[in-house]
């Protein structure tokens, strides 16, 4: 992932902090590291002053594939409720803990098995903070 400015929503963080803290939490993959990282140097805000175009927490994106030109909409979601096939990307996952915190126009490269993803958010078509459901 590359160095950015994201915003985490103080609740966000709380969340996520504490599900690191399990002791089930994968420390040993690079991407959780990558997650905690990104936690640790984001700007915290409340959630009624986070950007509506913000990847938060249950925000679902419109996203472009810079590679191949597809079009895709993913939910990023904490673990318990993934479900690829549906959409719903773990913030855990590769690409879930890419997203968190771009915003609408940003590209988002991690590194896969098979060499480099790149993605640009296209638009937030959901965000719960935006929508004034501060309870997601």
């Amino acid at each position: 992932m590359s160095e950015r400015n994201i915003f985490l929503t103080a609740e966000d963080r709380k969340r996520l902090v504490a599900l690191l803290e399990r002791p089930t939490a994968a420390w040993d993959r690079d991407d959780v590291r990558d997650l905690v990282v990104e936690i640790q140097r984001a700007s915290v805000v409340p959630a009624a002053e986070i950007p509506p175009d913000v990847i938060t927490m249950n925000s679902k994106a419109r996203l472009l594939d810079l590679d191949r030109g597809a079009t895709l909409e993913y939910t990023l979601v904490y673990p318990q409720d993934a479900d690829f096939a549906d959409g719903r990307i773990s913030v855990f996952a590769p690409i879930g803990a890419a997203m968190l915190g771009y915003r609408v126009g940003d590209e988002i490269e991690w590194t896969v098995p098979g060499g480099l993803r790149r993605l640009r958010v296209e638009a937030v078509l959901y965000q719960p903070e935006a929508a004034g459901d501060f309870s997601r």
